[in-house]
């Protein structure tokens, strides 16, 4: 063992290592970090929602397990590379998937089963509250799922006792406390940036306008309290010893942070809570953050409002759907390549398939494809439709639809950004990507900067994603000294000397992407059509 390993083994022996767990939409992850803030032993579990009586859900029993099992393959690591049991840690973060609808009895029953954001399924609240707060409420926040529960007079609602998101609940179940983050209270409910809190007018609008149903509760009663970075947010009990580690070994105390959406932890990984900094994460789901300078002058149901984990207002697009039909071409691909005898990892599949893209025509050849699974908000369309189009005479190969599908995948994005830089003349100056379509060097970066006509930058650790982020949110808490901003403490303690690559814009890209986006709007019709035709 080395010098390096042995430094890493005593933190983990002394109980300062930091933890970090992620509940993503395909994949819960435990990071462990040492004590220079780099990961030092993981853990996955491979998880898929399901959609059952036309609701995108996961059953509480799939979240143990996979937590546990990410648990437990993060201890394994550790084990076998440095020879340790971990027994005690110097802190625990808990992040997961923004938004969605979570809501328990005064026993901690879940009444209905768990609602991500993926369901489309709240037009009606989302308008309303829109226009009542004059203040965007999209389709995928608590507060939306909550309304429409109300509006469709279904029973539970009379029973609420706590309504939360899935970080928050995993977070209670370990600390027994009732507290979230303020990143990710602002995918719940509007709040006041200058009080770092749930906005108290709203709070009074939204229960003047379910007086009539006389309801039990009020709706403070009934959401978590809002906690910004660097704050304590409880310490992990007995009880919850047991959940994350069934085995027995690791001990209760460990201190926890406020838990936060995957925004907010890609926000912290990507260095990307300072102003005129932006970050995109590009998956299963893509969203883009812009942290703003100033309020934007008008209300924009395509822009989310949300707030840094320290509180800081951001303009949020985000779009159900990214990488998933781009992965089950590529998963055609892959069962064509086994039937011929070829044998290819995946990691190889998705490099040479995506590298062919930067073969293809500017414009993607006249091509378009749309890679709506689910509903989009942002292009009105309720509920998804794969689609691949092409006339007679464009050019099919193999480069250009490769490009098309990485173009569809951010196609939607983009409409959100020119929202919000040319709109509103929001200025950016470097936007950061992480996520799987950023794992093959340049391609991704390379489209995400013809989409949104800014620079690029993908940092060597943006695989890390939001367990490592989550993970360095909880060394904020403990490490911060007095009056020290996570924004400094990111730049001077964690990023100081990171290194990234950074593509600026190609002119080429970017006149071809507008073509391409010329032809995917008058499309969109199509893609209407299909979600009427195809039941």
């Amino acid at each position: 063992m080395n010098g390096e390993q042995e430094k890493i083994r005593n933190t983990i022996r002394e109980g300062k290592a930091i933890l970090g767990i992620e509940l993503g939409s395909t994949r819960i992850k435990a990071v462990l970090i040492g004590a220079d803030h780099t990961p030092v032993a993981s853990g996955n579990h491979v998880w898929e929602n399901r959609l059952e009586n036309g609701i995108w859900t996961y059953p509480l029993e799939s979240v143990w397990e996979g937590v546990q099992d990410a648990y437990r393959k993060m201890a394994e690591d550790v084990r076998s590379r440095y020879g340790e049991e971990i027994g005690a840690l110097g802190g625990i973060g808990i992040s997961a998937m923004m938004h969605g609808y979570m809501v328990f009895d005064k026993k901690g029953k879940l009444l209905v089963p768990f609602r991500t954001w993926r369901n489309t399924i709240t037009k009606e609240a989302s308008d309303k509250l829109t226009e009542l707060f004059r203040y965007p409420v999209p389709q995928r926040w608590s507060i939306a799922h909550l309304y429409q529960a109300i509006l469709n007079k279904e029973p539970h609602v009379q029973e609420v006792d706590y309504l939360v998101t899935l970080e928050g609940y995993v977070h209670w179940k370990l600390t027994g406390k009732k507290v979230l983050g303020i990143g990710d209270i602002a995918g719940m409910f509007p709040v006041d940036v200058h009080a770092k809190d749930i906005d108290q007018h709203k709070v009074e609008q939204f229960d003047e306008l379910v007086e009539k149903e006389n309801l039990p509760w009020k709706l403070r009663d009934i959401l978590p309290k809002a906690l910004v970075a660097g704050e304590n947010a409880g310490v992990l009990t007995q009880e919850g010893a047991g959940l994350l580690d069934p085995g027995g070994n690791l001990k209760a105390g460990v201190p926890m942070c406020p838990p936060e959406g995957d925004a907010g932890t890609g926000m912290t990984a990507t260095n990307s809570v300072g102003v005129r900094t932006g970050n995109v994460s590009a998956g299963t789901s893509v969203f883009a953050m812009v942290v703003l300078e100033d309020k934007l002058k008008k209300v924009h149901p395509e822009i989310d409002l949300v707030t840094t984990p320290a509180g800081d207002m951001v303009g949020m697009v985000h779009c159900n759907n990214c990488t998933s039909d781009l992965n089950a071409w590529v998963g055609i691909f892959k069962e064509f390549a086994q039937s011929a005898g070829v044998e290819m990892d995946d990691d190889q599949l998705f490099s040479l398939l995506y590298t062919k893209a930067l073969d293809g025509e500017s414009d993607g050849g006249g091509l378009l494809a749309y890679n709506y699974l689910s509903g989009e908000h942002i292009t009105h369309v309720e509920e998804g439709r794969p689609l691949f189009v092409r006339k007679p005479d464009s050019r099919f190969n193999l480069a250009n639809f490769m490009r098309a599908h990485l173009f569809a995948a951010l196609a939607t994005l983009k409409i959100g950004l020119d929202i919000l830089f040319k709109g509103e003349n929001v200025k950016l100056d470097v936007l950061s990507g992480h996520g799987g379509l950023f794992k093959t060097k340049v391609v991704g970066q390379k489209m995400m900067a013809a989409a949104a006509g800014v620079p690029v930058s993908v940092m060597e650790t943006a695989g890390q994603g939001g367990a490592w982020g989550i993970a360095l949110l909880a060394a904020y808490m403990l490490e911060k000294e007095d009056g020290e901003t996570l924004d400094s403490y990111l730049r001077e303690r964690v990023f100081a000397g990171q290194k990234g690559v950074l593509l600026e814009p190609d002119a080429a890209d970017v006149e071809g992407f507008n073509q391409f986006m010329e032809k995917y709007l008058c499309g969109l019709a199509i893609e209407r059509a299909a979600v009427e035709a195809l039941r």
